[in-house]
Formats: structure tokens, C-alpha cells, sequence
């Protein structure tokens, strides 16, 4: 008999487990490759999994509900066709279970990714094993807390002890950390290897030291655990700050020609359905201007610079409590209603958990728009892998003066503003080139073609 692995799929860069929702097959069916045999939920997306391969569906390793590490094998697929009974033959699958459940894909630092001892000899069961085999990510969180993985009830297969039981036994009034070691005479003046450029080493070194202050807890206040997209964003915007000097410019730029366009587009966009909103005219506008200024999407990759081929617009959706950021894949190649119609797709398919995987990555650059909720202008954080944002404040009618471009005479009138804010990482990004761009930008919202 043939068996193929079935692996929980890395979901995103920044999606280290998942949970088994559904599974759509059951033992003994049979499976065409690419056909889904499995819906899975993470903090982001949910999805289905195909099939790797065709054949006979013979064993299911993670059962409904529970969420397991990336790369952790949920299934084998027997690829001749045999019998499902031919399946539970002695200890064969739960020695792969074993070796699936500290998955290499994990990248661990090296230190973290040693296997723990074992404690039972040669007699432990294969069970125990698994038990003890506990991920690089979990002996991590348990050594940091003097917490024995022994004492953890754990909810994974074969009662493995999953990164959310450690979490959830440590928030639930673990005992009090041991006092550490001493630690060896060279381990402080030991420096970590410089990562491979543009590996994901560099994220794993910064990753793995991200801790937050506690505070004392007075006797009126509540202790409520972070939810998994909470930690996650936490994470990610210590990493960001950490890693990019963030230096942030402002500009204002007027609405009055953008809603010109709207105004005379309005028929047409209703009958076709359209739905074309002020950030689509930023978007649009924004996917043309990038590619005149190569350093605004770029990376900083160890000490070279990748200059980004695809204009890639990641565009925040509030969640409420939440946020995530689908992808507008190769923005410049859309219209202005494309691009709208996209957005609208995708904010509203984020807000339902309907998005797939490849929709939350890529992004080259990104813009957010708390101004929808009234805010007047706001800092972003710059994400990772990326040099610059833009933040998008409420658009508002303002007195400004005004001067006819015939006589040159000054004037008072009204006019729809809005304050734009360009976070960008000085390490690849100067001032001078954030100015250039937002006076760019400006310029062609401010005389927006009627034919975009």
C-alpha cells in the first residue's frame, strides 16, 4: 500500500497552526486529486484542502476541532486504492504521527528545535512518545514559564500538548516561574549567525524574544487572554517597529475633481453595479504612481534591496475587534471599477472568514483608512517585508482659499479635503522621496482623468 501524507498547509506567512473544521471525507472513501477532504479554520481564513493526490482516504490523524501546528500530518491517502482496513496495521501510523507532530517547516531556532528527552526507556508507548514529542513551539513557551509539559492537559492527538493548551495552562494560573539558570559564561557573548538574506531566518530571529510586560492587577480591573489574532497582530507590530525606523509625512489633497467623476460615473456605475468608493480613486491612483518611484515598493532584505515587479495593494478591513489585510493582486492592471469591485470583494468576504490563503499575502504596499470612522489622520505601522503604507484620514468639507487661474485673484470657498500620512521605512525611503510621491499622488487625484 502507497500512503501519502496529508499535512496541515501553511495558511500565511504569519499563520503558525490550524484547526480542523470539517472533514468532507470519512475513512474508505475515495478521493480525486484536487478535490477537497477537508475544511480547516485559522486565525485569518478559512478554507478546504485538496486532495494531494488520488486514491483511498485510510486514516484521519486530527479529528474535527482540533488545531494542530503547521505541517502536522492530518491524514494519509492511500494512493493504490487499497482497503481502509488494511490501515490500522500495528503501530505504523502513530509512529508517523510521532515524527509529524515536531514538523521541520516550523523553523524553529536551532537551540528550540532539539527534541526532548524521553523519560519512559524503550517500554513507553507509542502515545507516550507522541506525548512527549511536543513541538520546538510549545518546549519553548513551557521552559519560558517553568512549566512542565507533563503537568499540561493536552487536547492533540494521542494528548499531545498544542501551543494553545500551553497557552491556555499558563493564562489559567500556572505556577509561578522557576527562577532561570545562570546562564553559561559564553552564551551571553555568543551572537546568533547573521540569517541568510531574505531568508525567513531574520523574522524567526526577532520572533522569538517578542515578549510583553505584565502589570499588576488591581482589584477592579478584569484579566481577559489575548485571542489568537490578537497575539498575532501584537506580534507583528513590536516585529515591525523593531525592524523599520518609521518616519511618517502629510499631505492634504482636495476631492473636488474626484467627485466630479463620481458625480457624472454614477448612472453608469449603478447599472452595471458598480460600487466605486473614495478609497477605489486612492488605490487606482496610488497603483499608477508606484511604479515612478521603484524605492516606495521595495524591501530591505539583509543589505540588499529587492525592488518589487507586482503592484500589490494590501487594503485594511476593520473586523471589529480585529483587523486583517486582503490583497488587491496587480492593482495597476485594473480599472478604476475593477479596482473597486475588488475591494468591495474582498472586505466583504474578510469580514465573513471566506478569504483564501493566497488573498492575505503578497502585498508590496499597503493602505489603510481609519478616516471612515472619522479619525482626521493617523501614523501606520509599516508591515513586514514592505517599505511604506498610507494612511487615509476622513474627508471633510473645509474653508481653504482658493486662487482663479485666470486673474490670479484669491478667494474663500469650501472643498472636500482629506489628510493623507505616508509611513515609510528610512532605511530605504528618504524624506525627499516620500515628498515626491505624495506631491505625485496629489497631483493626479486632484485631476483625476475621467476616462481611469
Amino acid at each position: 500500500m502507497a500512503r501519502i501524507e496529508v499535512p496541515m498547509p501553511q495558511m500565511g506567512e504569519s499563520i503558525a497552526e490550524g484547526t480542523v473544521s470539517q472533514w468532507l471525507k470519512q475513512v474508505g472513501d475515495a478521493v480525486e486529486r484536487d478535490e477537497p477532504i477537508l475544511e480547516i479554520s485559522t486565525d485569518k481564513v478559512d478554507a478546504e484542502i485538496p486532495a494531494p493526490s488520488s486514491g483511498t482516504l485510510v486514516e484521519i490523524a486530527v479529528q474535527e476541532g482540533e488545531t494542530v501546528e503547521v505541517g502536522t500530518i492530518v491524514a494519509w491517502i492511500d494512493t493504490e486504492g487499497g482497503a481502509a482496513a488494511a490501515a490500522p496495521a500495528a503501530e505504523e501510523p502513530a509512529e508517523a504521527a510521532a515524527e509529524a507532530a515536531a514538523p521541520a517547516a516550523e523553523a524553529a531556532p536551532p537551540a528550540a528545535a532539539a527534541p526532548a528527552a524521553s523519560s519512559g526507556g524503550a517500554d513507553e508507548s507509542a502515545e507516550d512518545r507522541l506525548r512527549t514529542r511536543s513541538t520546538p513551539v510549545v518546549r519553548k513557551i513551557a521552559a519560558e514559564h517553568g512549566v512542565s509539559i507533563d503537568d499540561v492537559p493536552g487536547t492533540g492527538h494521542a494528548g499531545r500538548v498544542t501551543k494553545q493548551d500551553i497557552l491556555d495552562f499558563i493564562e489559567g494560573g500556572a505556577p509561578a516561574p522557576a527562577a532561570k539558570p545562570t546562564p553559561a559564561p559564553a552564551a551571553p557573548a555568543a551572537k546568533p549567525a547573521a540569517p541568510a538574506v531574505g531568508g525567513a531566518g531574520m523574522w524567526e530571529t526577532f520572533y522569538k524574544d517578542v515578549q510583553h510586560p505584565e502589570y499588576p492587577v488591581r482589584a477592579a480591573d478584569s484579566v481577559e487572554p489575548m485571542d489568537k489574532i490578537r497575539r498575532l497582530t501584537a506580534e507583528h507590530m513590536v516585529l515591525a517597529k523593531r525592524v523599520a525606523p518609521h518616519v511618517h509625512s502629510f499631505i492634504e489633497v482636495d476631492f473636488s475633481a474626484i467627485d466630479k467623476v463620481r458625480t457624472a460615473m454614477k448612472p453608469k456605475w449603478a447599472a452595471q453595479g458598480a460600487k466605486v468608493s473614495y478609497t477605489a480613486f486612492v488605490a487606482w491612483a496610488v497603483s499608477r504612481v508606484l511604479h515612478e518611484f521603484p524605492m516606495i515598493i521595495s524591501a530591505v532584505s539583509g543589505n540588499n534591496v529587492i525592488y518589487r515587479g507586482n503592484v500589490n495593494l494590501g487594503m485594511a478591513v476593520d473586523l471589529n475587534p480585529g483587523l486583517i489585510v486582503p490583497v488587491v493582486k496587480d492593482a495597476d492592471h485594473l480599472s478604476l471599477v475593477g479596482v473597486g469591485n475588488k475591494i468591495v470583494d474582498l472586505a466583504s468576504r474578510a469580514r465573513d472568514r471566506k478569504l483564501m490563503p493566497d488573498e492575505i499575502q503578497g502585498a508590496t504596499f499597503s493602505i489603510t483608512n481609519p478616516g471612515v470612522l472619522g479619525t482626521l489622520v493617523g501614523l501606520p505601522v509599516i508591515p513586514k517585508g514592505t517599505s511604506a503604507i498610507l494612511g487615509l484620514g476622513s474627508i471633510e468639507k473645509r474653508v481653504v482659499v482658493v486662487t482663479d487661474p485666470v486673474t490670479g485673484a484669491d478667494s474663500m470657498a469650501i472643498r472636500k479635503r482629506c489628510l493623507f500620512s505616508l509611513g515609510y521605512d528610512h532605511r530605504i525611503v528618504d524624506g525627499a522621496d516620500s515628498a515626491r510621491f505624495l506631491a505625485r499622488l496629489k497631483e493626479l487625484l486632484e485631476d483625476f482623468p475621467e476616462d481611469a
